[in-house]
């Protein structure tokens, strides 16, 4: 553009400059060609004037260009931010339409909304429960000695007649093993809610667990999910136990990464003290081909040494054992000549290094737990110290406390809901830990007699809380306030906390399914324990009501 006007400003300088009016006229005369030099100017002014259009013609034309350019660069700024933007929408659309999905899907799925239509079908998490006729004191105190207090006694009968004949049957089980060769089985310890003294349910089982230990040379290593190596979710809880020689070292010997030659001998290993072959690791009860027990084997070899201690024992007593399921390895029945039956669980395990933490083979399965990895994958039981727990936190709570009450009560009502409306995902064990939680979790004085129905409502509301957000952590794993008077492994108070409810998160149907028999339970405490409740006089509530006040 300064080009144009620099040019069009040097057309107008030639022109004035060589205008006829700038030269003098001599002698005041025109000359003769006067008029052809006129013609000429005429011509030449002619010219200039069209190039000096032509010119601007020229300018227009440039500054039309550059705003045209300034426009289209205004248009693409103006579009990038528009996409700027656009993108921001989109994505900001997407997180919003990701969570009404997932609110959608945990809707339609049925937690925690109103599967009725009636707003006293809900209950309020933290709050008393809408709609929930709940049995006053006087009711459960009534339902508790006439329901659950008579079975106290045949319990004690019961435990005392089974642990004496399965200490018989382990003796003369010892008597038909290789000292040799065999595996080496201890005495036996009872375990669970018969030896916790809260089984409520018929019939009664005795759940008995039996340690047992390889030959000599041999002892078992064993290895959790906590011990350092990444194990799946889905394998947490879970362990390997490895068949070595006493003075072999877990990792193994040198000796056999590296070849010594044929004129050199390790130190530690000697001629005779090699491994055994694969064929002798499966007579130890290894998973073929490898070094770690099996627990099917453990079964089919415990199932056949107390067939044959029974043969050698039988004559001495007037009823018939026999297993009634096949796929646990001591799952036996005591069946008498009258007709009547005592089942009871005797189950081999594997201590956990120097602890009361035991690896168990098998153990009665809900519909929510998971398949097992594999055979090798052992699970702990940590029920010894469970037991132990509840011992030590009752010699500090008040005479006739209710924790026990509050557990007998809640395992009735669970049980007699599935009964009705089939099972669910909830089991025992689930409400024992509720319990073992709020054991811990409130102070003493809190677990007075009279307080059973605050206590019950507790328990029913933390159980409830936890089904809502799908976590219910296990009592001892990953939980850094255990006494320290149980001598309870630190690496497992030091482990991440282990939630049982886990698998309600992919498995969706049995949860609801769990869901809707809580809530179901709960809209059917009052029917439930009014049934097996003797009739009060309405005055003699009163007056046990005003007594507990």
């Amino acid at each position: 553009m300064p080009v144009g006007i620099f040019r069009v400003c040097l057309v107008v300088i030639t022109a004035i400059v060589n205008h006829p009016l700038l030269f003098p006229r001599e002698n005041g005369t025109v000359p003769e060609n006067a008029e052809e030099i006129i013609q000429k100017m005429k011509e030449r002014e002619e010219s200039l004037r069209l190039e000096q259009l032509r010119l601007e013609q020229e300018i227009a034309d440039q500054e039309a260009t550059q705003k045209t350019l300034e426009k289209a660069a205004e248009v693409v700024e103006e579009s990038k931010e528009e996409k700027v933007r656009w993108d921001m929408w989109t994505a900001l659309s997407m997180v919003i339409f990701l969570l009404i999905e997932l609110w959608r899907q945990d809707f339609q799925e049925g937690i925690w909304q109103d599967t009725g239509g009636e707003e006293d079908d809900m209950a309020v998490l933290g709050k008393a429960f809408k709609g929930v006729a709940f049995p006053d004191k006087a009711v459960l105190a009534s339902f508790y000695e006439k329901r659950i207090l008579g079975t106290t006694g045949d319990m004690a009968r019961m435990r005392e007649m089974v642990e004496g004949f399965a200490d018989d049957l382990l003796e003369a089980l010892r008597s038909v093993c290789n000292r040799d060769a065999d595996m080496e089985v201890e005495d036996c310890m009872g375990v669970g809610s018969m030896y916790e003294n809260w089984r409520v349910r018929k019939p009664f089982v005795c759940d008995l667990i039996v340690p047992f230990a390889p030959p000599e040379p041999y002892c078992f290593r064993s290895q959790t999910w906590c011990s350092g190596n990444s194990f799946p979710p889905d394998e947490q809880g879970y362990g390997t136990i490895k068949v070595c020689r006493a003075n072999e070292d877990v990792t193994g010997c040198i000796c056999d990464k590296t070849k010594l030659g044929e004129d050199m001998l390790c130190l530690l290993h000697s001629q005779a003290n090699t491994t055994r072959p694969s064929s002798e690791m499966e007579d130890l009860l290894c998973f073929k081909n490898t070094q770690y027990l099996d627990a099917d084997q453990v079964m089919k070899w415990f199932q056949i040494a107390v067939t044959k201690a029974w043969n050698r024992i039988s004559h001495k007593y007037e009823f018939d054992l026999c297993f009634s399921l096949l796929d646990s390895p001591g799952a036996l029945k005591i069946k008498f000549k009258s007709g009547k039956s005592i089942a009871f669980n005797l189950t081999p395990v594997v201590q956990y290094e120097n602890s009361d933490v035991y690896f168990i083979s098998h153990f009665p399965r809900s519909i929510l737990a998971a398949d097992l990895p594999s055979s090798t994958h052992w699970f702990l039981t940590f029920a010894v110290y469970e037991r132990r727990f509840i011992q030590l936190v009752s010699k500090t709570l008040p005479a006739n406390a209710c924790h026990v009450s509050c557990l007998q009560i809640l395992s009735f009502l669970h049980g007699k809901q599935c009964s009705l409306t089939g099972p669910s995902g909830l089991t025992n064990y689930h409400l024992k830990t509720v319990m073992l939680h709020l054991l811990q979790a409130r102070p003493s004085q809190d677990w007075a007699p009279e307080k059973l129905e605050a206590r019950l409502q507790d328990m029913l509301k933390f159980l409830e809380k936890c089904l809502h957000e799908k976590k219910l952590y296990h009592f001892f794993i990953g939980n850094g306030k255990v006494p320290a008077e149980l001598g309870f492994p630190i690496i497992f108070q030091r482990a991440e906390p282990l939630n049982l409810f886990r698998p309600f998160v992919l498995r969706r149907a049995i949860y609801r399914k769990t869901v809707d028999t809580f809530h179901e339970m709960l809209r059917n405490t009052s029917a439930l324990i009014n049934e097996y409740t003797v009739h009060i006089p309405l005055a003699h509530a009163n007056g046990i009501h005003k007594e507990s006040l």
